[in-house]
């Protein structure tokens, strides 16, 4: 899989669970607790690949819209992961709070795979050709399940529940 398929492959993957978060209800306190610890765990994994593999190659493949859009990318990472995320998990699950938090986190998510998927994505496939995006893949693949290593049983269990 190249490194762009991935990418929108983890998106919808993210976008279902913040779909089933958001649709709960205060009284769903063990689905939202699991709900949250999945995508938690999904968004680390893809913000490290992204940051720590995919961004690198795109910036040093670009000139400055390219690094403009690397930027602001990582700010959205930071936003949705140091500061939304973390107060997600620290909210009670069975307030009211909990859904307006869990509503700001996938507008975050939903604003930042858009942004990649309409400006970086194109841009990524003009200035990386199929080999060079099948290579980030391969490496992005295999970090992340270095990464889900611990978390691999809950996210079977994500992966049963969607087939």
């Amino acid at each position: 899989m190249n490194a762009i398929d991935l990418l929108v492959s983890d998106h919808r993957t993210v976008e279902k669970l913040l779909e089933e978060l958001t649709e709960t209800t205060p009284r769903a306190v063990k689905t939202r607790e699991m709900l949250v610890q999945k995508i938690g765990a999904l968004l680390k994994a893809h913000t490290m690949i992204e940051e720590e593999i995919f961004y690198p190659a795109f910036k040093q493949a670009g000139d400055k819209e390219e690094a403009k859009m690397y930027f602001e990318a990582v700010e959205e990472h930071r936003a949705a992961g140091e500061l939304v995320l973390p107060d997600l998990l620290e909210t009670d699950p069975s307030g009211e709070q909990f859904s307006g938090r869990a509503k700001v986190l996938k507008e975050l998510i939903l604003h930042h795979a858009t942004e990649e998927e309409k400006d970086m994505f194109p841009a990524a496939k003009k200035l990386l050709d199929a080999a060079k995006l099948k290579e980030l893949g391969e490496q992005m693949s295999q970090r992340k399940q270095e990464l889900l290593k611990d978390k691999e049983e809950l996210l079977q269990e994500t992966l049963r529940e969607r087939a």
